[in-house]
């Protein structure tokens, strides 16, 4: 990944879950983290879609995957993805134990007709 500008490897993830469905008790599907900021949001299949809310509020483009196995980029600005990048502080992932979706137990049984595509 040739684009660094935005990224700080030395920001900790702000949590194991996205942070704004953490405070309503809400769902997601996979989770993001700001390579800027650490902030982990939804992703946008997600209801709520807090991962693009993130980059709209602060102007922080780049997140990365933040589920287990998965080290690619995405650049917001662009729509651009980026297979790599800078080694982020740890943890790079959710705890294995929590499930996709999560959190287990807030996951509605029609969660595959909540998702947006």
């Amino acid at each position: 990944m040739t684009e660094t500008d935005g990224i700080d490897p030395t920001a900790a993830p702000s949590g194991t879950g996205c942070v704004e469905c953490e405070e309503v008790h809400g769902w997601w599907f996979h989770l993001r983290r700001c390579a800027q900021c650490g902030h982990i949001g939804c992703c946008d299949s997600s209801p709520a879609q807090h991962a693009t809310a993130h980059w709209k509020a602060t102007g922080h483009p780049l997140v990365q995957s933040f589920e287990p196995g998965e080290d690619w980029f995405w650049n917001y600005a662009t729509s651009a993805l980026h297979p790599g990048g800078p080694a982020l502080t740890p943890p790079t992932e959710h705890p294995p134990t929590q499930s996709s979706p999560g959190p287990s137990g807030r996951v509605p049984q029609d969660w595959t007709g909540r998702l947006h595509r």
